[in-house]
């Protein structure tokens, strides 16, 4: 049976993956990697490290997927096989950091209340704005980890290193899922992506946005099959 190891992005956890793994069948062990208990990327790797194979099936969403990238070219021997959902390998965009900057010095000087409706329009394609089951995840997700785990992920990953030019260097089975209708994700980085990684598997689904797993698991279950038979 094969085993995969799931790492989330900012504020998730392993119920970003609630609607995926139902449809992936009995072939496969999941098992979480609790990012949120890291507060410095260097933290975010030796808690990769901690909690994945020693020769993993990585399947990683956003932050989650730029760290399996870092960890990837850090410990080649530790990953047989990459999964990188909407996330690009250059890090953020700059409208994303001046949200984050933004962001920050309002929740070091108030209570957190959950996610805005401002931000559910940035993380969801318009058709998902009004499915409360995506949004009740996402909202319980962000009040259960809280401030202090958004404050350090927000800031642990503010900077990160363009990691584009740097992806010839992997050499396992790679499978790049994005979303047409990610704001925060530009698609033509996607395709960057692969022209580094010319053995790389490439899709791009229309009518979802940034959070992939949430808002259409189907078509996601039927990429990493497909990968998986594949690999």
């Amino acid at each position: 049976m094969t085993r995969l190891d799931f790492i989330p992005g900012t504020l998730c956890d392993e119920r970003m993956w609630s609607r995926l793994t139902p449809l992936l069948g009995g072939g496969f062990e999941f098992n979480y990697v609790p990012l949120h208990q890291a507060q410095t990327r260097q933290q975010m790797h030796e808690v990769i490290a901690a909690h994945s194979a020693p020769s993993a099936h990585l399947v990683a969403f956003s932050l989650g997927a730029y760290l399996a990238i870092e960890y990837a070219l850090l410990h080649p021997e530790r990953v047989q096989s990459l999964v990188l959902i909407a996330n690009s390998a250059r890090g953020l965009s700059e409208n994303e950091k001046q949200t984050r900057r933004r962001i920050i010095p309002m929740l070091k000087s108030s209570a957190y209340t959950g996610m805005t409706r401002m931000r559910l329009r940035e993380l969801l394609h318009e058709s998902h704005l009004g499915d409360q089951s995506i949004i009740d995840i996402i909202q319980q997700m962000a009040l259960d980890l809280g401030k202090d785990v958004l404050l350090a992920q927000f800031t642990a990953s503010m900077e990160r290193p363009d990691l584009m030019e740097r992806l010839a260097e992997i050499k396992c089975p790679v499978l790049i899922v994005g979303a047409a209708g990610d704001q925060l994700v530009d698609p033509a980085d996607l395709r960057e992506m692969q022209r580094h990684l010319p053995d790389a598997r490439l899709t791009i689904h229309d009518g979802t946005g940034h959070m992939i797993p949430l808002e259409a698991p189907q078509p996601l279950a039927a990429d990493i099959l497909a990968f998986q038979r594949a690999a």
